[in-house]
């Protein structure tokens, strides 16, 4: 033995990026799952703004197990689309805690759990290994 530490890998994959993989596409399949049924049961009559907020959720969902896939499988795409992903949300969800105009409907309450969630996955995205796999 070298006497390098290996770190735990599932499938050929690091246990980061299976963590990643299984919690975006969690995360995915969640919002994807709430934001149609919001969209489905929504009364355009009384409030059609509320409606950006159920296609906002339906498409995030959809795009975090798009790109989850895809950083599965350990394409550039799926780092550069779930970064991508990721500050945008940081971005939309921060302006709904300091009251300015972002998407209608987000929830406050959410906002901040969002964010930081988005700021780990950033931060495990930016590290030097996983950067050098993914963008080289």
């Amino acid at each position: 033995m070298n006497g390098q530490h290996k770190p735990p890998m599932y499938r050929g994959r690091s246990f980061g990026t299976t963590v990643l993989t299984g919690t975006q596409l969690f995360i995915g399949v969640i919002h994807a799952f709430f934001g149609a049924l919001l969209f489905v049961f929504e009364d355009f009559s009384t409030l059609p703004v509320a409606a950006v907020y159920d296609i906002y959720t339906l498409l995030y969902g959809l795009m975090i197990c798009f790109f989850a896939v895809f950083f599965w499988q350990g394409k550039k795409a799926g780092w550069i689309g779930t970064f991508a992903v990721s500050l945008f949300v940081i971005a939309a969800d921060s302006l709904t805690v300091l009251n300015l105009p972002s998407v209608p409907g987000i929830p406050k309450g959410a906002a901040v759990p969002e964010i930081a969630y988005s700021l780990i996955v950033i931060i495990y995205l930016v590290q030097a290994s996983v950067r050098k796999k993914y963008l080289s």
